[in-house]
């Protein structure tokens, strides 16, 4: 069986977008899915807004994407899951924000490559990524956004789904066919449950 494409675009700093891909690589174990990393901004996403959903009034969260289109660019798909998954790891199951060196250097990526943080060299790369994600669903959404195909070869686009923690095995994959199935369904919108719980990981 030919394993179904499923596009995933993330700002790496979202904590429920990091539980949410794991997720998504446990349901790959599964059920036949080929994951497919690009990064979008929510820096972007917020810019021209009143107020700024994240506080960022720094532009901190520019320097984690800056990375991403970087590391996109210069080391392809397995270099950007290198680096997310060692940013997930890091940031939010291990609490230590800020130091990317050190993220790049936990993925097997050079060290030097931090430099592009602080710079504006990536950010045409984050906005045109950004850009493919919005183009598909729309800017009345955040991050993570989906895109694959149902069983008929139609696309679909989502975003989320939100979690706060990781199912695991026939567990996963349920959740994706449950996800695939609604999100398909022509004239669907949107699907919400309980408030948000802090993010779990394990």
């Amino acid at each position: 069986m030919t394993p179904r494409i499923v596009d995933f675009w993330f700002d790496p700093s979202c904590p429920y977008t990091w539980v949410t891909s794991r997720w998504l690589v446990e349901a790959a174990t599964v059920r036949s899915l080929a994951l497919r990393w690009h990064v979008m901004s929510l820096s972007v996403l917020n810019e021209g807004r009143d107020v700024d959903p994240e506080g960022d009034t720094e532009g901190w969260l520019w320097h984690p994407v800056r990375v991403c289109a970087a590391v996109r660019q210069r080391y392809g798909q397995d270099g950007l899951a290198r680096f997310f998954t060692a940013y997930g790891k890091r940031v939010h199951e291990g609490g230590s924000w800020g130091d990317l060196a050190a993220v790049l250097a936990d993925a097997g990526l050079p060290t030097a490559l931090v430099e592009v943080a602080g710079t504006s060299e990536f950010d045409e790369a984050v906005r045109a990524s950004h850009a493919e994600a919005i183009a598909l669903v729309g800017d009345h959404v955040g991050t993570p956004i989906i895109a694959t195909d149902d069983d008929a070869g139609a696309p679909v686009v989502f975003f989320g789904p939100v979690i706060s923690r990781v199912p695991r095995g026939e567990a996963a994959g349920r959740l994706w066919d449950g996800t695939l199935l609604v999100a398909a369904t022509p004239g669907f919108h949107e699907l919400k449950a309980r408030p948000h719980a802090e993010p779990t990981y394990g």
